[in-house]
């Protein structure tokens, strides 16, 4: 990323829009501006109105813009919703060269080979993540560029999605004359604001969760294993407030930010005085009085909900229990009071809040990794494929860009 040059990320959710806008200094990245405006027109993490989600991103841009004295022609956006899933895939070549020496040509090949698969109509393959090469039975590999043998594997994961969410996604983008330099999944920007180096090689789960959609996304050995995303979210907490207590979404989704709480105190006695402590919140109407723990037993079960489906998934692929690193909780649902202490209790691992990092001024708020995640993710990119944005021409030229971002991880 040459010195001067602007980077937008544009994170498109159910609940909210946000823009980051930043630029590099020296070795750092600094905030030019940071606004978000509530979201319409998505449903689950999907596009289903393209108008309405149009609208609310050229006055997120407009406001931005001002912020930061600075003209926004091109972002890295977002890709959610419980469309998105995976699909191991592997693909096998013979290695092309007299001297079996194997080149890019045949790592190309290999993982073109890979996308050979059948899925349903309306869906795509979205992205392609080698987990390892095997050459001529020798597993493990995960740099083939340069070694020789004659045959040549690949083993990897598929991302796949529906495909008129996408295109309702990327339209109502480029409807605001915006050229889209990368399209991420929510979950997988998150990663890259909260993650360590480390945690992804000794084997770590992230959990996303927002507000219609959670995303789950494990790593190991410094590869994505695992991803999946399911349709809980916050939202559904703020729900099960407003039922329960029998008021308004808006009172509920207060009470929740204001008091919501996964468990109550660690003891015997802090757990009776929150049993005993009575809240009293004035709306129009009436006042509106309950307990500590009557709020408590509205969120933990939705709360439990969640980590259960994820429990799951862990136990699909063979890893509940068995993740040094743990699980990093973001996301703004991270934000509830002792999520920390119930995810221990639940998945009996080490846990935590995730909190982006890597830029300079801006707030300590697990709700924003995925817009800084999306950033971040961009830095890496600008400035290795040049000007190779997507602008709505070929959707296989996207996703042909992405394969060749993931080739030049293998070039020494």
């Amino acid at each position: 990323m040459p010195r001067g040059q602007i980077i937008t990320g544009l994170d498109i959710g159910t609940s909210s829009i946000k823009a980051l806008v930043v630029q590099k200094k020296g070795k750092e990245l600094e905030v030019l501006a940071q606004s978000q405006i509530p979201s319409f027109g998505v449903r689950k993490g999907a596009v289903v109105n393209i108008d309405q989600v149009s609208k609310n991103i050229q006055a997120l841009l407009s406001e931005v813009e001002k912020l930061s004295n600075r003209r926004i022609n091109s972002v890295f956006i977002n890709i959610g919703g419980s469309h998105l899933y995976v699909a191991p895939s592997d693909g096998i070549i013979s290695v092309s060269r007299a001297d079996q020496k194997i080149s890019q040509e045949d790592i190309e090949r290999v993982l073109q080979a890979a996308r050979a698969i059948n899925i349903p109509q309306n869906e795509e393959i979205l992205d392609v993540f080698p987990k390892e090469f095997i050459i001529d039975d020798q597993k493990g590999i995960k740099e083939p560029l340069g070694l020789t043998g004659k045959r040549l594997e690949a083993k990897v994961l598929l991302l796949c999605g529906f495909s008129p969410y996408f295109i309702n996604l990327t339209q109502a983008v480029l409807n605001n004359k915006l050229q889209i330099d990368d399209i991420i999944t929510s979950s997988l920007a998150s990663a890259e604001a909260v993650l360590t180096p480390q945690q992804k090689e000794i084997g770590v789960g992230l959990i996303d969760i927002g507000a219609a959609t959670t995303g789950l996304a494990v790593f190991e050995e410094g590869e994505l294993i695992h991803f999946a995303v399911f349709p809980i979210g916050s939202a559904n907490i703020t729900n099960d407030i407003a039922i329960g207590l029998r008021t308004e979404i808006g009172i509920a989704e207060n009470i929740k930010k204001e008091h919501g709480c996964c468990i109550l105190g660690r003891n015997k006695k802090d757990k009776l005085s929150q049993a005993r402590k009575k809240i009293e919140i004035f709306d129009k109407v009436s006042p509106l009085v309950f307990s500590k723990k009557s709020l408590v037993d509205i969120i933990e079960p939705r709360v439990s909900e969640i980590f259960d489906l994820i429990g799951k998934e862990l136990k699909k692929i063979g890893r509940q229990e068995l993740l040094p690193a743990g699980l990093v909780i973001t996301g703004g649902g991270a934000k509830l009071p002792r999520i920390k202490e119930l995810a221990k209790q639940e998945f009996k691992l080490p846990c935590e809040i995730g909190i982006p990092a890597g830029i300079v001024g801006l707030e300590e708020d697990p709700s924003l990794s995925t817009v800084c995640g999306l950033v971040l993710g961009g830095v890496d990119g600008i400035g290795i494929e040049g000007d190779s944005g997507f602008t709505g021409k070929s959707f296989w030229i996207k996703i042909w860009v992405k394969i060749k971002k993931i080739f030049k991880t293998f070039i020494p």
